[in-house]
């Protein structure tokens, strides 16, 4: 086992491997000790206050996280044996991997090779046709040009989906609905995609209207065993991003999900994977129709959902399989149902605008069913350069009922106060409370949908709102005058209005 690992991310997922860590220490009495590279807007932060030791990578504005030859000299002075990377920033790049080993660092997580293999979209769709995995109609390769793109289309049909192979994030990707929009978005999509990924390499696939988001859970050991753990529904998304997800997910057969995971695992094996996994589907419930979307080379941010389920530590066996352990025995078995939702700094009223700030108050749910994963404290700070994420809450039932029940408590029991900021609490509160999420018919496309609509913007409260505002404004005014009589009253003349009342004129939403 490991000895001194370096943690490649930050926050929430920093802490989540730091947790990790000290279970196994704990367990089998082995000192590890967990480095944390921090850049100068967390130098305080929770991660770095739990970790054992903390190397400073210097201002965030020079995106170190994403610098190969600052991480190299992070894991090189720091004497790190492995480097960890959750999601996010390196965790999909093979040269990170390869530094690594370079290096003399153990990377845990897959080979460089498998990375590039799977990372690839295209190269990823070939193998899955290989394997046996349901893949949707698609240009079979790169489409080159826009008269190659038009060609293309004619064969797969509108519409569809233009994608970069290198995309992720909700970036890359357009939908199509004609050869004129196929046209416009081609070279938007391709430049969009060179900047953000360094590769502007698109294809073409059948877009699945109505689609659910199923993904399947790996874990594989690189010594040809893989097992699939879980299929997770993750279709409450809005633009691409994901809002809510659960497992199991509540529209499959259980022989579907079983199709599924053996197809996902076969992936695996292909191409001697070693970590954990995610292989991505969209599933059609009208037509029956499973696509396969890409394989996601690293833990994803709702595994929780998996460990709620099966009892079975992911970061746990990332460390395990990546310094050389075998997964052993039977694949552990699924019970119950657990439901995850995101909270994060973001204002549902400036359509998810990030708002950052200080955290002046932090009281986060606990009770029969609930886990909070979470990388911050009262009195931290969530800065602008980074993702807005404050906690994921995961809620935990013998039955779907029972999981949904435990998260609308547990996210009206959660009490945040961000200065300057907001949350999106009583948007997830809001979307908990829908028929489509109760019923869990809600597909991919739903939440953009009923918001276009007018649905999902809350008014309750509103009056709260602006009362708050109104105080706010009244005690900064109050404050300021305090300030002057002071300075004036220091020169000997002080000066003071004697209001009992000021007006403000408040406008929320027109």
């Amino acid at each position: 086992m490991f000895s001194r690992i370096a943690i490649v991310n930050r926050g929430e997922a920093a802490v989540r491997l730091i947790h990790a860590v000290r279970d196994l220490a704990a367990e089998t009495g082995q000192q590890i000790q967990t480095i944390a590279l921090h850049t100068d807007v967390d130098r305080n932060a929770t991660f770095v206050r739990e970790a054992d030791i903390a190397y400073d990578l210097g201002p965030a504005s020079a995106r170190p996280y994403l610098d190969l030859k600052a991480l190299e000299q992070a894991l090189v002075a720091t004497k790190a044996d492995s480097a960890w990377v959750g999601w996010g920033f390196v965790a999909e790049d093979p040269a990170f991997a390869e530094l690594c080993e370079h290096i003399g660092v153990t990377f845990i997580g897959p080979s460089p090779e498998a990375m590039r293999k799977l990372g690839d979209k295209i190269g990823a769709k070939l193998i899955a046709e290989e394997v046996g995995v349901p893949v949707a109609p698609w240009s079979r390769g790169g489409v080159d040009t826009v008269e190659a793109a038009l060609d293309a289309a004619e064969d797969i049909g509108y519409p569809l989906m233009l994608k970069a192979t290198a995309g992720g994030g909700g970036r890359g990707i357009r939908m199509v609905s004609n050869a004129d929009e196929l046209v416009d978005a081609y070279e938007r999509t391709r430049q969009e995609a060179a900047r953000a990924f360094g590769s502007g390499v698109v294809f073409l696939e059948r877009l699945v209207t109505g689609a659910r988001h199923v993904e399947v859970q790996v874990i594989a050991d690189g010594q040809g065993t893989a097992w699939a753990l879980g299929v997770r529904d993750c279709s409450v998304q809005r633009r691409n991003q994901k809002v809510i997800e659960e497992s199991a997910s509540p529209v499959l057969r259980p022989d579907q999900a079983a199709e599924l995971k053996a197809s996902a695992e076969r992936l695996a094996i292909a191409v001697g994977y070693r970590g954990a996994a995610t292989v991505e589907f969209l599933y059609h419930p009208g037509d029956e129709l499973f696509a396969f979307l890409e394989v996601n080379t690293r833990l994803q941010v709702e595994h929780p959902i998996t460990e709620s389920t099966t009892g079975f530590d992911l970061v746990r066996a990332q460390l395990m399989v990546a310094s050389g352990h075998k997964l052993e025995g039977e694949p552990p078995a699924e019970r119950g149902h657990a439901i995850e939702a995101r909270l994060n700094a973001e204002d549902p009223d400036r359509d998810f605008a990030p708002a950052p700030g200080r955290i002046a108050r932090l009281d986060l749910p606990a009770g029969p069913g609930i886990r909070v994963d979470t990388g911050v404290s009262e009195g931290d700070t969530i800065p602008a350069d980074f993702d807005s994420m404050i906690a994921k809450i995961i809620a935990y039932g013998r039955d779907r009922d029972e999981a949904l029940g435990r998260l609308r408590r547990a996210m009206g029991q959660t009490r945040v106060v961000i200065e300057g900021g907001s949350t999106n609490k009583s948007f997830v509160l809001d979307l908990l409370d829908q028929p489509e999420v109760i019923d869990g018919s809600a597909d991919t496309g739903w939440i953009d949908r009923v918001r276009a609509e007018g649905r999902l913007v809350s008014h309750r409260h509103s009056a709260i709102a602006v009362a708050v505002a109104a105080i706010d404004a009244y005690e900064e005014e109050e404050q300021a005058e305090r300030k002057r009589l002071l300075s004036t009253a220091a020169g000997g003349r002080p000066q003071v209005q004697h209001e009992s009342g000021r007006p403000h004129d408040l406008k929320l939403r027109g």
